[in-house]
């Protein structure tokens, strides 16, 4: 007897692969993006971030910012000429005790507190390395042989997602590097090869690839060619949804006298500074590693739990 064979139904549209993992790594706080962190998922994120710190270079000056910077700053960076897109900025109740209790009230009478909020001085750090610049340009002239620091950062985009490797709060770590151009463009060339063997003690498989910034606006599109033409930035990419195009999780970057411009980074001579930078994405990493090997670390390969050391 012939049997009918029913077809499999149809996995749902648009549905991420990588949400099986969510359960395991986070919990929801009512906003896309913004999530709560299990303790597994946070011990990957630590036990990444002592390993890039064992690769740290001599010499190398450590700093960890707060997750807000000087609003005065971030514009003096032009950040809002490149990205205004993606800027959070911190507001408040200003005022006397009686203003900011009326406004406060309101919420209880089904209306808008929010209405009488004020700009304040802070907005919400965007790249790790942002405050890193003004630091360094306020010792005066760059010495011989340059800069080298080693920074990190919570911080903020304002790109609402429900995929796991696109989150508005995240986290990053960088390597700066503040010197001439060869001391740039060495430390770059450096770097390269260090992160993609990190990649590849990780089992992260990955390509690497020119790359441009998500710069705002037609005069941004005219800004993304540029850096590509010139390869100016660098991305491994991880694969997280089988053949599709992969996930940037550390990012190699030459800004070229742009921070040196801005700040007055100059060396004696009076040329301006150049400056590079390379990124790792803590939050896409431990994301990449559990979607690469799984949601069970004791499941791991021996490797990677070695060079993790979980």
């Amino acid at each position: 007897m012939n049997m009918r064979v029913m077809d499999a139904p149809a996995a749902p549209a648009n549905v991420d692969p990588l949400n099986r993992l969510f359960d395991d790594l986070f919990r929801p706080m009512n906003t896309d993006g913004v999530y709560a962190r299990t303790g597994a998922y946070e011990s990957v994120v630590e036990a990444l971030a002592a390993l890039i710190s064992s690769k740290r270079e001599e010499g190398t000056e450590v700093f960890r910012f707060p997750p807000v910077m000087s609003r005065a700053h971030l514009e003096r960076h032009g950040y809002l000429k490149s990205f205004p897109n993606l800027l959070g900025c911190v507001s408040c109740l200003e005022g006397s005790e009686a203003e900011i209790r009326a406004s406060a009230d309101k919420h209880a009478r089904g209306g808008d507190w929010t209405e009488g909020l004020e700009t304040a001085d802070l907005v919400l750090t965007p790249a790790a390395c942002y405050p890193v610049y003004p630091i360094a340009a306020a010792r005066g002239p760059v010495p011989a042989g340059g800069y080298r620091f080693d920074v990190a950062c919570d911080c903020f985009r304002r790109e609402p997602s429900k995929n796991l490797d696109r989150l508005q709060s995240f986290r990053m770590r960088e390597y700066v590097c503040i010197g001439t151009p060869e001391e740039v463009v060495a430390f770059r060339e450096r770097w390269m090869p260090r992160a993609t063997a990190l990649a590849d003690e990780l089992g992260l498989p990955y390509t690497v690839e020119t790359a441009s910034d998500p710069f705002f606006g037609r005069v941004g599109q005219v800004m993304a060619i540029a850096q590509l033409e010139q390869a100016l930035k660098f991305e491994l990419l991880v694969p997280l949804r089988g053949k599709e195009a992969g996930t940037a999780c550390m990012s190699f970057n030459y800004h070229r006298e742009h921070f040196g411009t801005t700040w007055d980074l100059r060396h004696d001579d009076g040329e301006p500074a150049h400056t590079g930078c390379v990124a790792f994405g803590m939050d896409r990493l431990a994301v990449a590693l559990f979607a690469t090997h799984g949601a069970r670390m004791a499941d791991w390969p021996a490797g990677v739990r070695a060079a993790l050391r979980v």
